[in-house]
């Protein structure tokens, strides 16, 4: 199969190199960064960094984030880059064209990290996209604008831009997004979404558009990350291949080491939405929970095809959600088929990897953002796994979408307005043709916005 013979984690060591952490060191502090190649020759990614699809700012009192805004009078108006104000010193490479000479706690390490973070991700999907992909704001600007936000408690991504800001607890303390590899490889999958796909046309989107923009972004950084050396290590060293734990390959964004954004193992289905929903990340995680267990499936049955478990024991792992009581049994076989062939598990999981990117890439350029839904999402994923597998894996996929209701509960109505946590209608979706149907400002409200940019 031509999938599963292909290099997809083959960086270009003649590649430019950046230091990744694959988890958040506040929250990871033994595991150092990873060194990484990313795509481009020394010398072709400048100061910023920067290069022909990309370049990030450090803005100096940057008041207003891209997207909807209000002017001190009320007045809302589409903030969209270039920022024009004053900007930080860009991080520079070494002499010899590389950023991984930057100490990991000198403050241009972070912008570095953000930089890389999204170049790496976005080769990584290249490759499995077997192709470059076009930015959906090309026509207007030519490059991605990543902009360094502190003070903004989020990230986002719009047209021609990706903030990235930091979360701000309660008790004062203050954990950056940009040294939190998922939060840039999940922005960076909408991005790859709306690039390949486009935006939907608002006649026609419905909710689980956005459901399914959340969960394609989950899924873009789940697979980024076992891009890791370290970390496919880390988390075979931790579950023993037994992935229906809790751990750190279904958890996006750690906020602690207790909490985090989402989990990808969940039990929720498309019947905890029939009368309706409220937020599309809640929405996504039916879609994130059947692509995460067709993920462990695969992985499962390359181990049983390897010799490594036996069917029974793969059957056990995936009846622990329904029999809680037998977890401590499943582990104990995992532990003891782990010892001595921890080589064999990485392979395994390598294989279900590549796999799940490359049905992802080649289901995602089967659909329109018209009218989409769960089960015109799990059709493509079978016409997918069809056409690169003859069908290998359709009965996994089958009971997987089937336990989760895709394509058998039609999803409810939206039951309230979007807040600022939602995208629908949002700062992603909106496109410069949206200025016409917002209010004119008057001049002095031009003129504050423009000195606000110029006076930063």
């Amino acid at each position: 199969m031509e999938w599963a013979s292909r290099n997809w984690s083959e960086q270009d060591a003649n590649g430019v190199r950046f230091r990744l952490f694959p988890k958040p060191p506040f929250l990871h502090p033994g595991h150092p960064p990873e060194t990484v190649h990313v795509s481009g020759r020394p010398g072709s990614i400048g100061p910023g960094p920067s290069d022909d699809h990309m370049y990030l700012i450090n803005p100096v009192g940057k008041s207003y984030d891209y997207g909807l805004n209000r002017t001190p009078y009320g007045t809302i108006f589409l903030n969209l880059p270039p920022w024009r104000g004053e900007i930080r010193r860009p991080v520079r490479p070494g002499a010899d064209g590389h950023f991984d000479h930057i100490p990991i706690d000198a403050p241009e390490f972070a912008e570095a990290h953000v930089f890389g973070s999204v170049r790496f991700t976005l080769d990584i999907w290249e490759r499995y996209f077997g192709h470059s992909i076009d930015w959906h704001f090309a026509k207007d600007f030519q490059r991605l604008e990543i902009a360094m936000l502190p003070a903004f408690d989020n990230s986002h991504v719009g047209y021609g831009f990706m903030e990235i800001g930091a979360q701000h607890r309660g008790d004062g303390a203050i954990m950056p997004y940009s040294l939190n590899f998922d939060v840039m490889a999940h922005e960076l999958g909408h991005l790859v979404i709306y690039g390949t796909i486009g935006v939907p046309n608002r006649v026609a989107e419905n909710g689980e558009y956005f459901g399914w923009q959340e969960s394609a972004a989950d899924l873009s950084a789940m697979v980024a990350s076992l891009h890791f050396e370290q970390h496919l290590s880390h988390l075979l060293e931790e579950t023993h291949g037994n992935f229906y734990t809790f751990n750190e390959l279904d958890r996006f964004a750690e906020l602690d080491t207790n909490t985090q954004i989402r989990l990808a193992n969940n039990s929720l289905t498309l019947a905890d939405f029939a009368d309706g929903w409220h937020d599309e990340h809640k929405l996504s995680q039916p879609m994130t929970g059947a692509v995460f267990d067709i993920l462990v499936d695969v992985f499962q049955e390359a181990l049983v095809e390897r010799g490594l478990i036996s069917r029974a024991a793969a059957d056990r792992a995936r009846g622990v959600e329904h029999d809680p009581s037998s977890a401590p049994r499943v582990q104990a076989l995992f532990d003891e088929a782990y010892q001595g062939r921890s080589g064999e598990f990485r392979e395994a999981l390598i294989e279900a990897r590549d796999y799940l990117g490359a049905i992802f890439a080649a289901a995602v350029e089967r659909l329109s953002p018209d009218h989409l839904n769960y089960a015109i999402i799990a059709d493509a994923m079978l016409d997918a796994d069809r056409a690169l597998t003859g069908g290998r894996y359709r009965r996994l996929m089958l009971e997987s979408f089937d336990w989760r209701g895709i394509g058998r509960v039609k999803v409810g109505p939206r039951l309230s307005p979007p807040d600022d946590k939602n995208h629908t209608h949002s700062d992603r979706t909106l496109l410069p043709q949206f200025t016409g149907q917002l209010p004119k400002l008057s001049f002095r409200e031009r003129m504050i916005f423009a000195c606000a940019c110029r006076n930063a």
